[in-house]
């Protein structure tokens, strides 16, 4: 493993990586090699966390087993009848402000870089349906964590979940992490091997990013370091 000195240029290839990273939701139809997918998971297993527990399982799918999976996802979508609920709550209702203004912002920039009005229920339903083909990527990953740890660990998951997606972007690839397959979790375990005793945490699409794309050129919007740093001296 190659490793980057602490240096300027060091800084610069981390502080690259984080700037340009960001959740692409559509990719050029090129392979990832395998070796570079374990290649990203054994840099991000040294990721933090408490008391090294490492509370981290993922499973990759690619070839026939990710075509599998996403038309099953895809078709469960379209044919629910009930709400596919998550295992975990993604958002309390309601959504304080003001994180519901900013939740509220990128919903409506991304739709507006698809062209598809909030009324579009048509264009809508579509959108989402790519969310379950990990929107064009070739490589999917499925990320679980074992149900008796505590809320705790998933500050733990975060970590390696960043640490995946910047050892990516290093290497040229895209990542979008999903939450949304969590809702399909009934569903990924008819065609994966993943015990009830695992929670499904989310998914990943990793692959080349289209950054021609629309969906992947909308301006972001973070929040200046006053709204979230207090400097105590």
């Amino acid at each position: 493993m190659r490793r980057v000195s602490a240096s300027a240029d060091g800084a610069a290839a981390v502080d690259d990586a984080i700037l340009t990273r960001r959740s692409i939701r559509a990719f050029l139809d090129r392979p990832v090699p395998l070796t570079m997918v374990e290649d990203i998971l054994s840099v991000a297993r040294w990721a933090p966390s408490s008391s090294n527990m490492q509370p981290w399982r993922c499973y990759v799918v690619i070839g026939e087993t990710r075509q599998r999976l996403t038309e099953a996802a895809v078709s469960a979508f379209q044919t629910a009848t009930t709400e596919l609920k998550p295992e975990y709550a993604f958002f309390p209702d309601p959504v304080p402000e003001p994180h519901h203004d900013r939740r509220i912002y990128f919903r409506s920039a991304l739709s507006a870089a698809l062209g598809i009005d909030r009324s579009d229920r048509v264009g809508r339903t579509r959108e989402e349906d790519r969310q379950f083909m990990f929107f064009g990527a070739p490589v999917g990953i499925i990320f679980t964590i074992d149900r008796r740890l505590e809320r705790s660990n998933f500050l733990c998951y975060g970590a390696f979940l960043q640490s995946i997606m910047l050892a990516a972007r290093a290497r040229g690839l895209d990542t979008c992490l999903q939450q949304m397959w969590s809702r399909m979790h009934n569903v990924i375990r008819r065609h994966l091997p993943i015990p009830e005793g695992e929670m499904v945490v989310a998914g990943m699409s990793l692959g080349w990013g289209d950054r021609d794309a629309a969906e992947n050129r909308f301006a972001r919007k973070p929040a200046e370091l006053a709204e979230f740093v207090t400097i105590l001296d």
